[in-house]
């Protein structure tokens, strides 16, 4: 439980600073261009962001905002994180398409917790005494990598529609994963002096040699990228134009010092009175510490193996109204994760022939509802675009899921 713990607490704290992780969807503003860009999400259905925020800028963690969560949290609940920044550019003479190179780092973490889990992390075992504490369907995934991406996109299939492709080589260099299956459980008896620890679950974590090191190789692996967009005939509105675009289709393979555990027993310790699994510092409870227990109860192995990234889809309608408004609806899911269906709405408003904003409203996700906001500066020679899909999280954290922010700055070619 320690070990699953500090890799969210650290993983929390590695994204300090999205929108939808796409050199395509910029295009369309930027045309030929070298751009930079950055984006982070963060957010959970059952902690509220003034909790989260301790571990990304540091602070007390005090009961009130413990109680805050816990009160409000359903038996099982996701928790997720998305950090990535990169450079790209679209360029090339043909007038019907052009050429995408680019280089990005990616940081995606998701976990599903129980209610049971989230209280023993954060109370210890000492108020649920003669009480059995539930872990099924607890997992986290942690994963950080860098990519190669080659493309380029078709924008002038008659006349108006766009068709972009890419390629990536991926450099993996950390992988932590572990998911609790039924029966994975925590007993402490009335006085404390007996714990039996139920164990049902998988882990896998990548060659933790030299970690912190972005140029070092734990894995390599390989991902594609596909957008496409056409308008289409609509009753509403001047036109319409619809949007598909699936990024981070792939995998990693993890080299030989990957090691893969898996355990299916019960480990029982009894003699000692236990207070607190979070704070054991009498050395006679040496025989309960994390190694011991990963080594009495796991079948550990040394091996390479493949994963599946998260691969993030995302559809958009846009109805352009008049030359000043547009609307559009729109659905994101991510694969391979605990995201759930995320349904949302854009407003934008184009106040000069440069400056706009877009009003963004949206639910699902590893979150709840988000409101945000986008500013966006397109001149001749350059972009810049500015914002968040959840703006609630700086506006009220005591109260709300949810935070994140992105920017694209782009400097165009001439054509």
């Amino acid at each position: 439980m320690k070990r699953g713990l500090a890799g969210l607490l650290v993983t929390l704290c590695l994204t300090a600073s999205a929108q939808y992780n796409s050199e395509f969807l910029n295009f369309e503003k930027t045309g030929r261009s070298i751009s930079l860009n950055g984006e982070y999400e963060l957010g959970s259905n059952g902690i509220y962001n003034a909790f989260l925020n301790k571990f990304i800028v540091g602070g007390y963690i005090d009961q009130s905002l413990k109680d805050a969560s816990g009160n409000h949290m359903k038996e099982l609940n996701v928790l997720g994180a998305n950090f990535n920044y990169d450079v790209a550019a679209f360029f090339g003479k043909n007038p019907r398409y052009s050429y995408l190179v680019g280089i990005k780092d990616q940081q995606i973490f998701n976990a599903s917790y129980t209610k049971d889990f989230y209280q023993l992390a954060f109370y210890g075992n000492r108020p649920y005494l003669d009480e059995t504490k539930n872990f099924s369907g607890s997992s986290i995934n942690s994963l950080r990598f860098q990519e190669l991406k080659l493309g380029f996109i078709w924008h002038k299939i008659d006349t108006t529609a766009k068709v972009g492709v890419s390629v990536s080589f991926l450099k993996g260099q950390q992988l932590f994963y572990i998911r609790a299956f039924e029966g994975s459980s925590l007993y402490t008896n009335a006085d404390g002096t007996e714990l039996i620890f139920n164990s049902n679950f998988v882990m896998a974590e990548s060659d933790t040699t030299g970690i912190s090191n972005p140029l070092r190789y734990a894995g390599v692996g390989a991902s594609a990228d596909i957008f496409f967009e056409t308008p289409y005939q609509s009753r509403f509105g001047k036109s319409s134009v619809l949007t598909v675009n699936a990024n981070n289709i792939g995998f990693l393979h993890w080299f030989d010092n990957s090691v893969q555990y898996s355990s299916d027993s019960s480990f029982h310790f009894s003699g000692y009175h236990v207070d607190n699994l979070l704070d054991l510092q009498d050395s006679t409870l040496s025989a309960i510490n994390q190694d011991t227990i990963i080594r009495n109860t796991t079948n550990a192995r040394k091996e390479s193996f493949n994963v599946n990234i998260p691969t993030n889809l995302l559809i958009i309608n846009k109805i352009i109204f008049t030359d000043r408004f547009t609307l559009s609806t729109g659905f994101r899911y991510l694969f391979n994760s605990n995201f759930k269906p995320y349904f949302f709405m854009d407003a934008e408003y184009n106040w000069t022939s440069h400056f706009s904003t877009s009003l963004h409203v949206g639910y699902g996700g590893y979150a709840r509802l988000g409101v945000g906001l986008t500013v966006q500066y397109n001149a001749p020679g350059f972009y810049i675009k500015l914002g968040s899909n959840s703006l609630q999280g700086y506006i009220s954290p005591k109260n709300t899921y949810g935070q994140g922010a992105f920017v694209s700055i782009a400097k165009k070619f001439r054509n």
